[in-house]
């Protein structure tokens, strides 16, 4: 299924920066990125597809409820862990199903609004947050690890890949 294949895709990419990058340049602030580090950043995108799994198990998700876990952003092997487990998980739900999502944009409130969603859009949502992630990632690599190869696709919208190859194709 494609949106299996996206995942994996996108969690292999996540996978390969963080088994060659150096522990101490995965936790070292980035200036480029506001001072945050490439663990935070994967860490941020890894907890998405943590809630969108324990949502699965509640029915319900909430993505403002993150652990914000700091052994997440500051342990490559946990990283690494995480990301083979959210495979496994991406890789077994051969199907989709209902689910609700809570999300509160009160600042003042944790009221949240209730929404029906469904397993494949938040699937959906989580392929498009983790890219845009990694185009930040691919920022701040440059600059802090430059030593790493990236796959030429890494941070890049399917969609824009499209449009690249027919501009291409078209000249």
């Amino acid at each position: 299924m494609q949106l299996i294949k996206a995942s994996n895709s996108i969690l292999s990419q996540l996978a390969l920066v963080v088994e060659q990058i150096d522990e101490q340049d995965f936790i070292k602030p980035c200036g480029q990125l506001g001072n945050v580090s490439i663990g935070q950043h994967m860490r941020h995108t890894l907890e998405f597809f943590i809630c969108l799994q324990s949502g699965c198990q509640r029915g319900v998700i909430n993505y403002d409820a993150r652990a914000h876990d700091q052994t997440l952003e500051a342990s490559k092997d946990l990283a690494l862990q995480t990301i083979r487990s959210i495979s496994e998980f991406v890789g077994a739900q051969k199907s989709d199903f209902g689910l609700r999502l809570e999300v509160g944009y009160k600042l003042d409130s944790h009221e949240c609004v209730i929404l029906d969603t469904n397993y494949f859009r938040e699937l959906t949502y989580n392929i498009e947050h983790a890219v845009h992630h990694m185009a930040i990632m691919k920022i701040g690599l440059r600059e802090i690890a430059p030593y790493i190869v990236l796959p030429p696709d890494f941070g890049i919208a399917a969609s824009t890949l499209r449009h690249k190859d027919v501009a291409v194709t078209a000249q």
